[in-house]
């Protein structure tokens, strides 16, 4: 079974109508700037910056790991700019870095509520090493597709929107909206490596149920062609704006235990463990993910993290 696990990841990741593409994030509330370019706080002044690290299935050979970051700033109180890096692997095999630089205008509709519109571009570096992979079966042909190694750029643009009032927000996103071939072939494999449009819907809801404590609802919808629905549904609770802590589902997948904590005034750490419910849970222990927030306050107008839509 040596690499068996691997080529299944990789194909389950990059062939048209296998699977799921983008990484998995399940802290995605806090890392909204990566898969959304109209996300916006309205904090004129506040650069936001965000790391986090995802192991998946850990004790499968090959399995994923994701890391990205971003930085995000209010330049006026219509426009706000960032950036998100995203990082993806798949063993030894496969590497794929996304760079975007984020733009979003907001148009304020009602004295509580504003409306961002946002524009994602950027350029994916996707990159293979099928040096030295390994087949069960010597007798068997190996697939074309793994015979040459793949070191490519490709150009991508993403589009969104975001609803937000102070204790409520609501999203739509398509990250990556060109279809990049990885790899072709004229021996019958069709569009093998495609890039697939990825939809997010994204809401969230602050409860404030009094004596400093709030109460957090959220779901994130994210499709893809040739892949179920996936359906994360999250219930944290904030204490004192300073220890928060949930429980969620991922339909079909996965159940899921977040902590995070505030440091100090303007650095928050968390972390996640997903528990595999599927089939894949018979061949690894879970995924973790951890993530690093700060927030650097040039003109001294902090609203407070309960403000921000980053904490819902």
């Amino acid at each position: 079974m040596k690499r068996i696990l691997i080529i299944l990841a990789l194909i389950l990741t990059s062939a048209t109508g296998f699977g799921q593409q983008d990484a998995q994030i399940t802290q995605y509330m806090y890392n909204m700037s990566v898969i959304n370019p109209a996300y916006a706080t309205g904090e004129i002044g506040m650069l936001n910056l965000g790391g986090l690290y995802r192991s998946q299935w850990v004790g499968v050979t090959g399995a994923p790991q994701t890391a990205n970051f971003f930085a995000h700033y209010a330049i006026s109180d219509k426009i706000e700019a960032g950036i998100s890096v995203v990082r993806d692997e798949i063993g030894d095999i496969v590497t794929e870095d996304n760079i975007y630089a984020d733009f979003a205008y907001v148009l304020q509709v009602s004295e509580t509520a504003n409306l961002s519109l946002g524009l994602k571009a950027g350029v994916s570096f996707f990159n293979t090493n099928f040096n030295g992979l390994q087949f069960t079966d010597d007798n068997i042909q190996p697939d074309p597709a793994f015979q040459n190694n793949i070191n490519e750029t490709f150009p991508n643009l993403g589009v969104g929107a975001f609803y937000f009032t102070d204790n409520f927000y609501l999203g739509v996103s398509a990250p990556n909206l060109l279809t990049s071939k990885h790899l072709d072939s004229d021996l019958g494999i069709r569009r093998i490596g495609a890039e697939e449009i990825h939809f997010f819907a994204t809401s969230g809801y602050v409860f404030d149920l009094g004596g400093d404590v709030k109460f957090k609802p959220s779901f994130m919808v994210k499709g893809v062609k040739g892949a179920p629905l996936a359906i994360d549904i999250n219930a944290n609770v904030l204490i004192n704006n300073r220890f928060e802590a949930g429980l969620g589902y991922r339909m079909d997948d996965a159940i899921i235990g977040m902590v995070n904590f505030k440091v100090t005034p303007s650095l928050r750490v968390g972390y996640a463990y997903d528990y595999t419910t599927s089939r894949l849970g018979d061949f690894g222990s879970g995924s973790h993910e951890v993530f690093l927030l700060f927030d650097l306050d040039f003109l001294g107008l902090s609203k407070g993290y309960d403000k921000s839509p980053r904490f819902f």
